[in-house]
Parts: C-alpha cells; sequence; structure tokens
C-alpha cells in the first residue's frame, strides 16, 4: 500500500511538473493586444456589409538586426536596426471565391500591396491597437473593392482551367514558443574582425574585401479569426567572408563564404575562418590569371552545394503550388503527378521541420508557416515520379489543404515556397568514380573535357508564359576535367542555361557526398532563408554561355599597403 502511494506521489509530481512546463513561456503582451483587436475587428466587420468578412489574420514579425564588418583592419560597419511590422489577410466572401482572386485579361494595378504597417516598438496595448485598427479599415474596405472587381472578372473571362477554392480550411493551432534576443560582445567581436580582415593586406590583388558578422532575431506573433494563435522566434546569424578582384580584361571576379548558425556558439573557430581567407585568395588568384571561357554543351559534374543551388533554381521553384494555378505561370508540373519527371534514382523532399543534417544548421527550418499551419515533412518526388506540390492555404487541383509552405517577408503577401530542400539518391557513388564516369562520357562524346562546377552563387528562372520559361545558374567556380591525363584547368566568365525538363534528363548519377547549402531566397513573397541538402551530380550534358564581363580596366596604382617600385625593390 505504501509502495503505491509514492508511485502515485511520483506520477503527480510528473505531471506537476509538465503542466508548469508548458506555461513556462509567457504569451507577449504583443499578442495579447493583437487578439483582442482581430476579437473586435471580427464581431464588427463581419456583417458589416453585404459581403461578409469570413477570415481575418494579423501577423507581427519583431526583427532585431546588427551587423558589424570590417575591411583590412579596420571597421566598416555597426549597425543596429530594429522594427514590428505588421501584416494581414483580410477576406471578403468565401472559402470558395473571395477578393484575393487573381484578376485575368489584364494587369490589376490595384492588387499592389500597400505596403507594411509599422506598430509601436513598445508593448503599449492602445497604441498597439490603434495601429491596427487603423490598417485593418483601410485593408477591409479595399477589400470590397477588389472583390467587386474578382466577381465582374469572372463573369466577363473564360472558366479557368484549375477552379479550385481560394482558400483551404485548416485546423486552427495555439502555440507559445519562445522569444529570440541573440546578442554579441561587440568589443570582442570588432576586434576578432579587425584581425581576420587585415589578413587580406598580404594580397594585393585583392582590390575589395571584408569580413561581417551578422544577427537576425526574428519573432513573429500570429493570430486569426478561426483561433490560431502562434508565438515564435528564430535567430539566425552569420559571419561572411569575401573577395574580389578585376581581370586583365575588365572581368570582376568574386570569391565568398559564409558560416550559418542559430547562435553565436555555432560559429566557427578563428583557424577554420583564417583557413578558408587563405583558400577563397588562393581562387581568386587562379581565376584572375584563368582563361575566359567559351560556350560548351556537355557532360558536366556539379559539386554538392552547387547541386543544391542548381535544384533550388530550376525545380524548386516550379513545385510551388501556387505556380500550377496562376494563369500567367507556364505550370511545368501541373499536370504531371504521378508521372516520371527525374531519374529513379532521384527522390526529392521538403522538409522544414529539420534544424540540422549531420549537426549542422539549417536556414530553411521553422516550426509554423506564415499562415499558422504546423511544418511537415513533403515528399515531392518519389524514386523519378512527382508526387506532391509545396502548398500555402490556395489550394490547386487535386491539393485542397496546405502543406505549410505559406512564407514571406515581413510587408509582403504570402505564396508557396520552399523550406529545406533535399535531394536524395539510390545511385550514389564515391567522387573519385563519379569523376571516372565523366571521363567516360566525354569520350563517347566526343568531347576533350568535362566542367566540374565547385561553386554556385544562384541564379533566376522564368516561370511565367510571358516569356521563356527557362533559367540562368551562376556559377563562381568552374574547372577543365581533361580526358587526356593533363592537369584540371580553371575557366572564368559562364553561366549554366537551359530549360528545366530537358536538363532534369540529363542526370546520369550521382555522388554520396552530401552537403548542405545555406541561403536566402528573393522570390514574390520577399525574401525568405532557405537551405537546400544535394549530392554531387553528373550530367551528360550541361550548356554554359559566356556572362557579362565588366571592362573597366584594373586600378592602375597598386593599394596603399603595397610600395610603389621606385628603384628596382619593394
Amino acid at each position: 500500500m505504501k509502495r503505491t502511494r509514492s508511485a502515485g506521489l511520483l506520477l503527480t509530481a510528473i505531471l506537476l511538473l509538465a503542466v508548469s512546463s508548458l506555461y513556462a513561456v509567457e504569451q507577449s503582451p504583443l499578442l495579447t493586444a493583437m487578439k483582442t483587436e482581430l476579437d473586435r475587428s471580427v464581431k464588427t466587420l463581419a456583417h458589416a456589409d453585404s459581403v461578409p468578412m469570413y477570415f481575418l489574420s494579423y501577423q507581427v514579425t519583431d526583427t532585431e538586426r546588427r551587423t558589424i564588418s570590417a575591411t583590412y583592419g579596420a571597421i566598416t560597419t555597426d549597425d543596429q536596426s530594429r522594427s514590428r511590422i505588421l501584416d494581414m489577410d483580410l477576406r471578403c466572401g468565401d472559402y470558395r471565391l473571395d477578393n484575393t482572386r487573381e484578376i485575368r485579361g489584364s494587369y490589376d494595378y490595384g492588387s499592389f500591396n500597400s505596403g507594411p504597417t509599422m506598430l509601436p516598438l513598445q508593448d503599449d496595448e492602445k497604441a498597439i491597437r490603434t495601429a491596427i485598427w487603423e490598417a485593418t479599415d483601410n485593408e477591409y474596405k479595399t477589400a470590397l473593392e477588389q472583390y467587386t472587381k474578382v466577381k465582374t472578372n469572372q463573369d466577363v473571362m473564360v472558366e479557368q482551367e484549375d477552379t479550385s477554392a481560394d482558400f483551404s480550411v485548416e485546423k486552427p493551432n495555439v502555440f507559445v514558443g519562445t522569444t529570440v534576443a541573440v546578442t554579441c560582445d561587440t568589443a570582442a567581436w570588432e576586434t576578432r574582425l579587425r584581425e581576420l580582415s587585415a589578413i587580406f593586406k598580404d594580397y594585393p590583388f585583392v582590390e575589395r574585401s571584408s569580413v561581417s558578422m551578422s544577427i537576425n532575431n526574428d519573432n513573429r506573433y500570429f493570430v486569426s479569426s478561426e483561433g490560431s494563435s502562434i508565438q515564435q522566434g528564430q535567430s539566425y546569424v552569420r559571419l561572411g567572408v569575401s573577395c574580389s578582384g578585376t581581370c586583365t580584361d575588365g572581368m570582376q571576379i568574386q570569391r565568398y563564404e559564409g558560416f550559418d548558425a542559430a547562435t553565436m556558439d555555432g560559429l566557427p573557430a578563428d583557424s577554420v575562418v583564417v583557413k578558408t581567407i587563405h583558400r577563397l585568395v588562393g581562387e581568386l588568384d587562379v581565376l584572375l590569371k584563368a582563361p575566359l571561357a567559351e560556350p560548351y554543351t556537355g557532360p558536366a559534374i556539379l559539386l554538392n552545394r552547387a547541386t543544391g543551388v542548381y535544384f533550388h533554381e530550376i525545380f524548386g521553384h516550379r513545385i510551388e503550388g501556387h505556380r500550377q494555378k496562376s494563369e500567367t505561370e507556364g505550370q511545368t508540373f501541373a499536370k504531371k503527378v504521378n508521372q516520371k519527371i527525374l531519374p529513379d534514382f532521384i527522390s526529392v523532399i521538403d522538409d522544414p521541420t529539420l534544424s540540422e543534417f549531420k549537426g549542422e544548421f539549417l536556414r530553411g527550418h521553422y516550426l509554423y508557416d506564415d499562415q499558422g499551419v504546423k511544418t511537415e515533412k513533403v515528399t515531392v518526388v518519389d524514386n523519378g515520379v512527382l508526387k506532391n506540390f509545396l502548398m500555402s492555404r490556395s489550394p490547386i487541383r487535386g491539393f485542397p489543404v496546405s502543406n505549410a509552405h505559406g512564407r514571406k517577408q515581413a510587408g509582403t503577401s504570402v505564396v508557396s515556397r520552399q523550406g529545406n530542400l533535399m535531394i536524395r539518391s539510390s545511385k550514389e557513388l564515391p567522387f573519385d568514380s563519379l569523376l571516372a564516369l565523366l571521363k567516360e562520357e566525354c569520350r563517347k562524346q566526343g568531347k576533350p573535357y568535362g566542367l566540374i562546377f565547385n561553386d554556385i552563387s544562384g541564379g533566376f528562372t522564368s516561370t511565367g508564359r510571358y516569356g521563356p520559361q527557362a533559367f540562368k545558374v551562376i556559377p563562381l567556380l568552374v574547372y577543365k576535367c581533361y580526358t587526356d591525363g593533363r592537369p584540371m584547368e580553371a575557366i572564368r566568365g559562364v553561366d549554366i542555361v537551359g530549360t528545366p525538363l530537358a536538363s532534369f534528363e540529363q542526370i546520369i548519377a550521382t555522388g554520396n557526398d552530401y552537403d548542405i547549402f545555406n541561403g536566402t531566397c528573393g522570390a514574390e513573397s520577399g525574401w525568405v532563408p532557405v537551405s537546400a541538402i544535394a549530392p554531387s551530380i553528373l550530367v551528360a550534358s550541361l550548356e554554359v554561355e559566356k556572362k557579362f564581363k565588366e571592362q573597366q580596366k584594373p586600378p592602375i596604382l597598386p593599394p596603399p599597403y603595397k610600395p610603389i617600385k621606385t628603384s628596382g625593390i619593394y
């Protein structure tokens, strides 16, 4: 009896501890003010007109940024800023047809976002609610006017190809997470950046260089008329190293490396950064002396991080849900569900639930998207076959609900976006084997060399019907790999170009060397943090073209820290 009673007491203690942990994080007064004003707005505006307001959400993004940069041993930037931006989604009509539907046939200048609403930085309830009230009134009037345009447009235009509803019905979520406030030791970091940036003085051919550290504390608060209430915070820390120079023919060459983490503790030690600086300078030196590349079509290897950028640009944007629905979009994959679109050894997953991969920070991680939907793992392509799209709350044919990919920068409107895009392969080879296959493929095609893309900075892709639905990816470090045993040779001045469907058919095999690309992607809904995880890939044919080249000569005088030669010695 005594033993049972002690077990019961222990169970009670555990339960009490669990309950108390739920309330360890306090709800922000900002979230409380937002919810109070939302309830008041819904009570009135849901019945204020013949066209009811059926949905309303407020999101406030409270962002604090800190940046310190140094060049050649001196601090050049020390900036700190903070903002609170209110975004709202106010919908008139119903889930089936509302004021957000695309106006077809002509460009609707009235659909422009009116710009962000800035909220007070202090938690003054009346000041916050007053700003929200004024913005809501303006947004409601605009929504009514837009709904009239939508109805008229429906009456005079042909039926849309995709007649899906305008908004999905989702389960509300309630979550009160911790907010973030990462800080740094300013004096220590200024000393560190000065010392690291001074290393570039040893290399006179480096014309511009910097070492910078940035902190971004991003706290987001979301409430909706459906009952969602979410408080979440994420921090992004980056240490960046860059250097550049000018070739004799005027071409600008740049090298860059970034280290990403969630906190300051995740940034690398000085020894790692110093090694990276010397590597980048060495690569810059090689590229400044490298020959200018000629247009080429043939076999190529994209190294792991380059593969991640490649897939992000040419594939990832084309499987974002809203692009399958808009009449202005090319809808590359809209009718290819359950069809093979990639080699059968490749699968593609987007999983924002992952905060790290093999112990490394993933920038594309988040808990809830910007429409209050909880994140989940989404298998987009399974063994080469298209299975899903990245969905916001804008339904498309066959996909009526969100999978938490509605994302945006503060001050813009949500669309579906990538998070952590992962390319997986069941045909993995060691890199040496991949290199041997590259040379073999070159011999088959009668090519004296193939290309190896070590690094890609990014690129852009056109998915709309108004122009060529092609892509351009911008390599930073490219080598020729000769079949006759000659050493690899760096080349410069190439851009990768092509169309996605043709490009995917060319993938022959992949490496087993998965790595991470962390970056920030810009699209209709602004700039959002993303990651891509991929192995190296071998493609049978890749097309490159000459890139734009500047025409200015290199500097006439050497830099001030290099003495001018006057008598045969320095």
